[in-house]
């Protein structure tokens, strides 16, 4: 199938800035991008079909780089607590989807106790729910209340990460709940989630995902869409390294796959978040007498690169403290991989920064952080928050990819530029007065989401641009974002989506 798109303001790359008026699309790739006579010449000596852009601005496919599809689907149908501001708000918002819900689980994510004054509770649920187990994610998903019925089902005990008299939970005790929901979901169950997760983000403008902490079940699932050609986007998948053993057996090495599914690498979870304050510091919180711990020790993170780089494959670790980002870092330094991933580095030094670019390490970063983390600063201090999500510092040194961690944050990529752009300028957000020297340009902040994202998964002779020779995966938007203010970036709407040259959304 040959198309040309004409009559249009196309984005081909952000840095260096390249715009033409029309370009060609012939099985999946861009053959040429120039003047719309030309591509209309090259259109009707090829048969191909014209499509009239009518003048509306294009932007190559955006890609997010550290998604989880499989909780994203999920999510959509969960209860979405976000924005809740008090205990009584969220005992209702609660009390009612138990009301229409016919789960075996009822299952909620978004709170955040910072906006509802203090944590909830089990007792909290319980008044709302006490029939059946609930489980309610804090924002970060490092951390969730359970209630009554949901802990005897899981047979917790107290420990460092389970208070059974306030059923709040962290870190590994989270992981041992998510096993145990997850037995109760089916293999259909995952391909409906990845399906509507890859369908939802598809809706806006993403072409292309690192999906994640993908395990077996997701896997065969996306690989099983795969085939039966119900997958939508472009999917790198980081698997988790329980999985290892299997590659290894089966001799699968990293770009395995087809042209819509490719595995990548292995991704580590290695600590915790700043909200939950289970993020490893290199000096305690400056709001508790902690410093938050790791997932993993240092051993076992060894042993995991090592082997995955017997594979050739691309390690991505969740670094969010800044005392993790030097265990992981220590680790690089031994196994050299190429384009080695931090995931996040949220509190990151100079010096960290310069290490980074010693080892050739690449971060993909979540922006939007920024502004769901208005109270960074509380955390870690005034003396510390210049090293808050450094976007600018690491750009000058360092190759950077975004992301949004959805479900975490919001899909939607304009809320994720706004975010790079702005550092909650407008929301004043207290840490923008300590690192608004972080923020980064349109221009870069569209580059970040395309090539960016495209070469920290090793994608960038692919993906990332609309270059001859890479695929069409492409955007129509209702404005150009370099004619927009500041503010307004957050509201310019996806019309169209085109994938490989063929409309898709």
């Amino acid at each position: 199938m040959i198309r040309a798109f004409v009559n249009g303001k196309i984005y081909i790359s952000f840095k260096p800035l390249k715009v033409a008026e029309a370009i060609v699309v012939a099985n999946e790739k861009v053959i040429y991008a120039g003047k719309s006579e030309k591509v209309q010449k090259i259109a009707k000596e090829l048969g191909g079909e014209v499509v009239d852009l009518g003048g509306k601005t294009v932007l190559p496919g955006f890609i997010d780089s550290h998604i989880h599809l499989n909780s994203l689907g999920q999510s959509l149908k969960m209860l979405n607590l976000k924005g809740t501001r008090s205990i009584e708000e969220l005992k209702e918002k609660l009390k009612d989807y138990a009301a229409k819900t016919s789960t075996s689980w009822i299952l909620g994510f978004g709170w955040d106790q910072e906006e509802l004054g203090r944590y909830p509770t089990r007792a909290d649920l319980d008044e709302a729910v006490d029939d059946k187990p609930v489980l309610l994610y804090r924002t970060c998903f490092h951390a969730a209340v359970l209630n009554t019925k949901a802990i005897e089902i899981v047979g917790l005990e107290k420990d460092e990460d389970v208070d059974l008299e306030t059923g709040i939970i962290r870190e590994n005790a989270l992981e041992k709940v998510r096993d145990v929901i997850s037995k109760t979901l089916t293999f259909d169950d995952y391909k409906h989630f990845i399906e509507e997760g890859a369908k939802f983000v598809l809706s806006q403008g993403v072409t292309a995902v690192g999906f994640v902490s993908v395990n077996n079940k997701s896997l065969r699932a996306l690989l099983e869409l795969d085939s039966e050609g119900r997958l939508p986007i472009r999917v790198f998948v980081y698997l988790n390294p329980s999985l290892l053993k299997e590659l290894k057996n089966l001799g699968l090495t990293r770009g395995v796959g087809s042209e819509r599914v490719k595995i990548m690498g292995i991704k580590v979870l290695a600590d915790g978040s700043l909200g939950a304050r289970t993020a490893w510091l290199s000096k305690p919180y400056a709001d508790a007498p902690m410093t938050g711990h790791p997932n993993i020790s240092k051993e076992e993170l060894e042993e995991i690169v090592r082997e995955a780089h017997k594979l050739n494959l691309q390690m991505a670790v969740h670094a969010i403290g800044d005392k993790t980002t030097d265990m992981v870092l220590d680790v690089y330094e031994k196994f050299r991989g190429e384009r080695n991933r931090i995931e996040h580095a949220s509190i990151l030094r100079e010096d960290q920064i310069k290490r980074m670019k010693e080892l050739g390490v690449v971060a993909s970063v979540q922006p939007r952080f920024v502004i769901s983390d208005w109270w960074a600063v509380k955390r870690v201090g005034k003396e510390r928050a210049k090293w808050i999500y450094p976007f600018k510092s690491m750009l000058e040194q360092i190759v950077i990819g975004f992301g949004t961690d959805a479900p975490i944050e919001p899909v939607n990529p304009w809320e994720t530029i706004y975010a790079a752009v702005t550092r909650g300028k407008f929301e004043n957000v207290e840490t923008y007065h300590y690192t608004k020297d972080e923020r980064l340009s349109i221009e870069e902040s569209l580059h970040g989401y395309t090539y960016g994202s495209a070469y920290i998964m090793h994608a960038e002779n692919e993906l990332g641009s609309l270059e001859e020779g890479k695929f069409g995966d492409f955007i129509v938007v209702d404005r150009d974002p370099f004619e927009v203010e500041e503010k307004e970036l957050k509201n310019i709407k996806v019309l169209e989506v085109y994938v490989g040259g063929s409309k898709c959304y």
